[in-house]
């Protein structure tokens, strides 16, 4: 099973803070908007993303259909193909926003611990 590009996406308090906290430790700003509360920060292959005030907890993230640098990737694994191996495997789904056949959807899991798991395809 190929889930793509993988990111830590962290609930931050303070997004400035948190911004100037990772870039002292070498990340730079890949994407995002900070007016909106969220930024993708990037350091050699190591991805982050910062989100203020849209999650309650930190969570994993996949992309499927991307590679490290947010390049689109020729051939992926769709998301509706995930879901259904997932559902095969009796992995329990908390939120399916897959409709349709093809494009952009994105399914929220928990490991048996309870940490979120986020997999976001864009296209």
């Amino acid at each position: 099973m190929n889930l793509g590009a993988f990111s830590v996406s962290l609930a931050v308090k303070d997004i400035h803070a948190s911004k100037a906290f990772y870039e002292k430790l070498g990340f730079e700003i890949m994407g995002g908007d900070i007016d909106q509360g969220w930024l993708i920060l990037k350091n050699a292959q190591h991805i982050i993303g910062l989100f203020q005030g849209m999650f309650e907890k930190n969570m994993l993230t996949f992309n499927p259909g991307w590679d490290q640098s947010a390049n689109n990737l020729g051939e992926f694994t769709d998301i509706r193909a995930l879901r259904d191996q997932l559902r095969e495997q009796g992995v329990s789904i908390l939120n399916d926003d897959t409709s349709g056949d093809s494009g952009p959807g994105n399914l929220v899991l928990e490991d048996p611990d309870g940490n979120p798991v986020l997999i976001d395809q864009h296209r």
